[in-house]
């Protein structure tokens, strides 16, 4: 995609005229959440504190939270620009596009750790950072979310007919993948989907982990939350620097972020698989059903996400050569999980 392709806007406008790009060594991050959520701001408040101690306080990141001054689908392209200097943001929300942000999520795909070390030493981020060369964009992968539930539901899910004509807040390829059942799937941010959910103008609603759901309440308008997580086995959240301002910073302060970017991640590693059984125990303690999708559903969910995946492969190069390097890298990582598999008692 060429940057030319970006209409601008009058805000865009003024944000060029009214603020540099960075402001001494702190670095101005608009993320696409609220930056007092949960686990998906506190990985961007980590890599903070860290280049902070790391610099002696010369270098750090400022955070803005979602429509405090970008809206949160504006800034790929204000990034992209130049109006603002990063942005923090689950990458597969780019994915319609920059056609390679897909793989931010990939359903049936690779799990937390295979996805991070995938990125960070199966080659996957050399392939992510080619989508986004085009549009003067540095890609810093620092946050990997654990499996997600399949989300929220005001009604059981039996078979794939049901998904038929639901209406349905899900991102990236999983959305076309129940869209393939008659359903009405497609992106929201964050902040509306709570109304649209109270309201009707959604009937069912998929977001993040059980320790995030809470704080947008959630469990109390959908009386059914769904595993496992098919559309979402793991998912990265990215720091995107225009280019020129990541150009401009000495290779000291380069390196700063990407040691810092790789504490941060390795945070949401450790942190998120133990935090979510409490909370699941706190919404059945308050009425949610907590269901698993019957085996049948998750294999024609499998055939068709098999489906699309191909199709999408097939459109762009970048996307293919990076769908096709994920799977092999999996495969060949989950034999070796296999193996070592120690059976239950």
């Amino acid at each position: 995609m060429k940057l030319s392709n970006f209409s601008a806007t009058m805000f865009t406008g003024s944000l060029l005229l009214a603020a540099p790009l960075a402001h001494a060594d702190t670095l101005d991050v608009h993320m696409s959440i609220p930056k007092d959520l949960t686990f998906l701001a506190d990985s961007a408040k980590l890599m903070d504190k860290t280049l902070r101690e790391m610099s002696g306080g010369d270098v750090g990141m400022q955070l803005y939270g979602s429509g405090e001054l970008v809206p949160a689908g504006e800034i790929l392209e204000n990034v992209s620009s130049g109006a603002i200097p990063a942005g923090w943001s689950f990458l597969g929300q780019w994915g319609g596009k920059v056609p390679v942000a897909q793989i931010g999520a990939t359903p049936f795909g690779a799990g937390p750790e295979a996805l991070a070390a995938w990125l960070h030493v199966g080659g996957g981020l050399e392939i992510v950072q080619r989508g986004f060369d085009d549009l003067n964009i540095k890609v810093l992968a620092c946050h990997i979310t654990a499996p997600e539930p399949g989300g929220w539901f005001n009604k059981e899910i039996n078979s794939v007919e049901d998904f038929n004509g639901l209406k349905m807040r899900m991102g990236g390829v999983g959305a076309r993948v129940l869209n393939e059942f008659g359903a009405s799937a497609q992106f929201m941010p964050a902040g509306e989907i709570y109304l649209a959910l109270e309201r009707g103008r959604i009937d069912a609603t998929e977001f993040s982990l059980p320790i995030i759901d809470k704080d947008f309440g959630f469990n109390k308008i959908a009386k059914f939350q769904y595993y496992p997580g098919w559309h979402q086995p793991g998912s990265v959240d990215v720091l995107m620097i225009n280019m020129d301002v990541w150009k401009g910073m000495s290779s000291g302060e380069q390196a700063m972020y990407e040691a810092a970017c790789q504490v941060s991640l390795a945070w949401t590693l450790q942190y998120a698989p133990a935090a979510q059984t409490p909370q699941i125990e706190v919404f059945e303690s308050g009425g949610t059903i907590v269901k698993t999708f019957p085996d049948e559903v998750l294999a024609e969910l499998r055939v068709a996400t098999e489906r699309v995946l191909s199709a999408e492969a097939e459109k762009d190069p970048v996307y293919g050569e990076a769908y096709h390097s994920m799977k092999a890298f999996v495969a060949s990582s989950g034999r070796w999980t296999g193996l070592q598999t120690i059976p239950a008692e």
